[in-house]
């Protein structure tokens, strides 16, 4: 029995909960995958799966083992890959937490230019608002805009995000255009539900932070768009989402004296994943992207 195979089998099948996607990641035909899960199952001497016509879950035997397999083929992975004769051919599985908003506007389709460069490359992609700690949760690399530091974790800075305030001129007819930061507070106010319902500005004198009660919280960037467009309140947004509305005049800026504290978007690597190949080669490539102007002018 090639038991690497049989485990790397089991540890997909566990991951995607069924014989039919693990077969296709690996290349075989389903019944390869229910050929070796039985003869691992055999080898044990205990049932990992309990199967049903419509899925396979795993048994109380096959939890206990998932929570090492998964390790073991993945360092092995990686001990293959790190003495690899060719260095330039990039193979294996990668799991990325991203924003909803950002990969919808432009990290996805980086992505799909990443794996058609990478022939051996497979992607798993989860978007993700939340704030999350991606060893925790099995992942490679966490795409995020927020500050937030895990303890066994990289934080890889890779480009500023500009933040702009802005109503619909509608709005500020009806409800007047506000002067200082201090004045929100009067104002219906449109906020990202993970950075709280704070915005903070920067001055010469330091920081005003100005406490809100919003009109509207919500986790996605877009959503708090089409709230700001419908005349619903100040928006705090990334320019990127706001570029076309405040080009076209549907939106203007507020207290455009009055800067936003800078946010950066980072790349959040588990230190145990630093130094593998594809996980180094995908950040970089994706400090490289978001270098450029092009994400920026995305509409």
């Amino acid at each position: 029995m090639d038991t690497y195979q049989h485990v790397k089998t089991f540890a997909l099948v566990a991951r995607y909960g069924g014989f039919s996607e693990a077969a296709r990641q690996l290349g075989v035909v389903p019944s390869v995958v229910a050929k070796r899960i039985g003869q691992l199952e055999k080898h044990l001497g205990t049932r990992l799966f309990e199967r049903t016509t419509r899925a396979v879950r795993l048994t109380e035997a096959g939890e206990k083992f998932q929570s090492r397999a998964g390790t073991l083929v993945q360092s092995f992975d990686e001990l293959l890959e790190s003495v690899s004769s060719d260095e330039s051919k990039l193979e294996g599985h990668l799991r990325v937490m991203a924003p909803t908003t950002l990969t919808m506007l432009f990290l996805g389709e980086a992505l799909c230019r990443f794996l058609s460069m990478h022939d051996g490359i497979t992607l798993e992609l989860a978007l993700v608002d939340l704030s999350t700690n991606p060893a925790e949760q099995g992942f490679d690399v966490a795409i995020s805009g927020r500050s937030a530091s895990y303890e066994g974790v990289v934080d890889i800075p890779l480009c500023p995000v500009d933040a702009v305030v802005c109503a619909t001129p509608g709005y500020l007819s009806a409800h007047g255009l506000p002067a200082h930061p201090r004045e929100l507070v009067d104002h219906s106010c449109l906020c990202f539900k993970p950075s709280g319902p704070s915005w903070q500005f920067q001055t010469n004198r330091g920081t005003i932070a100005v406490d809100l009660r919003p009109r509207l919280l919500a986790d996605d960037n877009r959503t708090l768009l089409a709230a700001a467009l419908a005349g619903l309140g100040i928006a705090a947004l990334p320019a990127y989402v706001a570029r076309q509305a405040l080009d076209d005049g549907s939106l203007l800026k507020v207290l455009p004296s009055f800067a936003l504290q800078e946010t950066w978007f980072r790349a959040h690597v588990p230190k145990r994943r630093q130094g593998v190949a594809r996980v180094s080669a995908l950040v970089t490539w994706l400090s490289q992207e978001l270098a450029s102007e092009r994400w920026r002018q995305r509409k």
